[in-house]
């Protein structure tokens, strides 16, 4: 069992909810996630880690209603309430080292896995710059957080109503095209961005690694689910990932791969398909 100690709306739609998982806690490194089954009716969804506290034996996640799942997560349990179960940590941590400079990252709800990665870069002796973007400034999560672990802290908004205007490949590629020293790049976002992030870092040759959120059952290798091309290879994200070399990701097979259940999540979510959620 899981108990949720604490669960809070942080934008619309994207609850932060703290979790009582002791032994995750204590062994969870950066980069890392857990699976849910909130109960045994309900179906198995993977989540990013966005921090833990190993003192108290806590994890937080950052969660996005999206479907009907993520909706019954979010919206039929309270603080006290447990789930019926928490598998984790699973995958591969982030590359941990002293860079140098190292530029994390993060659109939308991908802001709150790359805190605790940009926290982690930061206490090795990393300059840290950080890049969030939002739609709007409603949607800018984790603002103060990402800024106490940053050296540099730019925040864009797609429609100018906070911070840059424009998207978060915008000040990454000024910043290249500066000749500015960038050693290493992390992006967490939607597969979009990430590909975006990619493109614009590969003609500089700066290394860039990005955490692809594929579509995921067991979380052990076992189904193949969330296999993904990388480098002409298949990897499973849940295994060899969920980081890897975006330079090397198939993003055209991902974003098609990404498809597949687009009708089926269309009629769990009940809009049949009339809505623009999944589009």
């Amino acid at each position: 069992m899981a108990k949720i100690l604490d669960k809070k709306l942080v934008s619309p739609a994207v609850y932060e909810l703290v979790i009582e998982a002791p032994l995750i806690a204590r062994k969870c490194k950066p980069g890392q996630f857990v699976i849910v089954l909130s109960d045994p009716e309900s179906e198995r969804v993977p989540f990013t880690i966005a921090d833990f506290d190993r003192e108290n034996g806590t994890i937080t996640m950052i969660i996005q209603v999206v479907g009907n799942t993520s909706r019954h997560i979010c919206e039929d349990f309270e603080a006290g309430d447990e789930w019926d179960n928490i598998v984790g940590p699973l995958g591969q941590p982030s590359e941990m080292k002293n860079f140098g400079t190292v530029v994390c990252v993060g659109g939308g709800i991908g802001v709150a896995p790359v805190y605790p990665i940009a926290r982690a870069y930061k206490e090795l002796g990393n300059k840290v710059i950080s890049i969030i973007g939002a739609r709007n400034k409603e949607l800018v999560l984790w603002e103060d957080r990402m800024r106490a672990v940053s050296d540099e802290l730019i925040v864009c908004t797609d429609d100018g109503s906070y911070g840059h205007k424009g998207f978060v490949t915008d000040p990454l590629k000024a910043m290249l095209e500066k000749g500015e020293k960038v050693d290493y790049v992390i992006a967490i976002g939607p597969v979009i961005m990430m590909r975006n992030v990619a493109r614009t870092t590969e003609p500089f040759k700066v290394f860039t690694a990005v955490s692809l959120n594929t579509i995921m059952v067991d979380g052990t290798g076992m189904c193949g689910g969330c296999r993904v091309l990388v480098g002409g290879e298949n990897k499973f994200a849940c295994v060899d990932g969920p980081e890897f070399d975006a330079h090397k990701v198939d993003f055209a097979n991902l974003m098609e791969r990404q498809k597949m259940y687009k009708t089926q999540e269309s009629v769990e979510w009940g809009c049949g398909g009339a809505c623009k959620c999944l589009k």
